[in-house]
């Protein structure tokens, strides 16, 4: 009888450890491939992510350098500080959109204006407030340290669909279309649904504004679209008409740039170029500072807290699921070499018997091993069949716990960071990060935790080694002793 029919009918006249051995592997299996899937969904979901996402940078104003630079001046001269925003040339901003790995870009210029023939929507105590004092309003005069009074935020743009409150679903177009690249150079608008409501204004009728800072310089506007918006404005927006979201409208950035003034004549604010991947980020920053755009003056930073906010809970279940991987591994091969060691030392004098008529050690040892593997195959075809289930429901609560702590985090950090008014009637920087984090929760609901084949192969060849592991460095502390040894000491 040859040491594979003896693993047979030993396993067959042992059926209790054996089954026990089996149970054993069989969990050991399903939390090993359950870590697995899990960890393979996870890139996966990483990589989606990634790929629509994309991430996106920023052409800005190094506002530290000015700031340092007004400070020396300042000291250097008896007058008042004076900060002064350099703006970007379009050549400088259209250099860099050539660069790789930018899938579009869009202008950003902000204005302020006062309607000259229609009534904006007032908020609650602005009458009062511009009764008294002025207005602090975006762009205008504000270079020059200037306190002007606004009735409008005018968001000059390249195209409104790729503004941040269109792009972030927080305004949609309910009428006509948006701006467009084919409207620069021409005086067209996209105002509010409120603000058209309340002035019997339509698609084709014409407004007229004034810059806040010169009242000289009018425009006349023809609505080419109106847009709804859900945002609610910042708690400033109580005080000053201009914070209040219906009363922003979307301009070309030539339009706006005319009410700034002829200094700001093919120059952009900021310019924010989208990538085809987030992960291209680091090599596009790279790229563009060996460009002739002066960085002692502007700066690039990187906008990618969507994609890192996305990922982040993704990751960390990734993470955890590895480290399962890791720990079931290691701990299942001692659990099982104590269990085969047990066995192994109970056979000690069937062993002895064995060898002593001649049996080869490395057919004892194969014939341990053999009953170990034939389990191990078992036990995979199982975890096969219950891995996945289980896999689904232990990566998503995972998953919807780190959720609710990156959520709580983003919370706390909007809590704790700056609030108040943003520029744009937005909502302000707290209201930006909570909307920002909604978003990415909402698309990293639930994992696709599916088994593959190249699951199963890694499932099996681990499965493989804890068995030989499990089989073997018990057998070799027996095998080590000679028959005559065994079979006398046996009680």
């Amino acid at each position: 009888m040859n040491f594979l029919k003896r693993a047979f009918w030993s396993m067959k006249a042992k059926k209790g450890k054996t089954l026990l051995q089996l149970v054993v592997f069989t969990v050991i299996c399903v939390f090993v491939l359950s870590g697995l899937t899990i960890q393979s969904a996870a890139k996966a979901s990483s990589e989606l992510a990634r790929q629509e996402l994309g991430g996106s940078v920023t052409l800005q104003v190094d506002r530290e350098a000015a700031m340092e630079k007004q400070q020396s001046e300042q000291s250097e001269s008896d007058g008042p500080p004076q900060f002064t925003s350099t703006p970007i040339s379009l050549d400088d901003a259209e250099s860099i959109a050539a660069l790789d790995h930018v899938k579009s870009y869009n202008y950003s210029v902000s204005a302020s204006a006062n309607a000259e023939d229609f009534d904006i929507i007032e908020s609650s105590t602005s009458t009062d407030s511009s009764d008294t004092e002025s207005e602090q309003a975006p762009g205008g005069d504000q270079g020059r340290g200037g306190m002007v009074q606004a009735d409008l935020t005018v968001n000059g743009t390249l195209t409104s669909d790729e503004a941040d409150s269109f792009s972030d679903g927080e305004a949609e177009i309910v009428d006509g279309r948006g701006i467009e690249e084919s409207d620069a150079g021409s005086n067209v608008a996209v105002i509010e649904q409120t603000l058209a409501e309340e002035n019997d204004l339509a698609i084709g009728d014409t407004i007229n504004i004034s810059a806040a800072s010169d009242e000289d310089t009018t425009q006349e506007l023809e609505i080419i679209g109106i847009y709804e918006t859900s945002s609610a404005g910042s708690d400033q927006a109580m005080n000053f008409s201009f914070l209040n979201p219906y009363n922003t409208i979307y301009v070309p950035y030539t339009a706006a740039n005319t009410l700034k003034g002829e200094d700001y004549t093919d120059t952009v604010e900021s310019v924010t170029y989208q990538m085809d991947d987030a992960e291209n980020i680091d090599a596009f920053i790279a790229a563009a500072e060996k460009t002739d755009v002066d960085f002692d003056v502007y700066q690039l930073d990187a906008n990618d807290d969507l994609y890192q906010q996305m990922v982040g809970p993704i990751e960390n279940v990734a993470s955890f699921a590895k480290n399962i991987v890791y720990l079931v591994t290691i701990a299942g091969a001692i659990i099982l070499a104590l269990i085969v060691m047990l066995s192994i030392r109970e056979r000690k004098y069937e062993m002895g018997v064995l060898m002593a008529i001649g049996e080869k050690k490395w057919k004892l040892a194969g014939q341990f091993i053999t009953e170990i593997f034939v389990i191990a195959i078992v036990a995979v075809g199982l975890s096969s069949i219950f891995g996945n289930p289980i896999a689904n429901v232990l990566g998503n609560q995972l998953l919807d716990q780190q959720t609710t702590a990156s959520a709580e985090t983003a919370s706390t950090s909007m809590q704790q960071g700056p609030g108040g008014g943003g520029m744009m009637g937005g909502g302000g920087p707290g209201q930006a990060v909570s909307d920002a984090f909604s978003q990415p929760s909402e698309a990293i609901s639930s994992l696709n935790i599916n088994v593959t084949w190249e699951n199963i192969l890694i499932l099996g060849g681990i499965g493989l080694a804890v068995a030989i592991i499990a089989a073997l460095i018990p057998s070799i502390s027996i095998l080590r002793l000679q028959p005559k040894n065994i079979l006398t000491k046996q009680e």
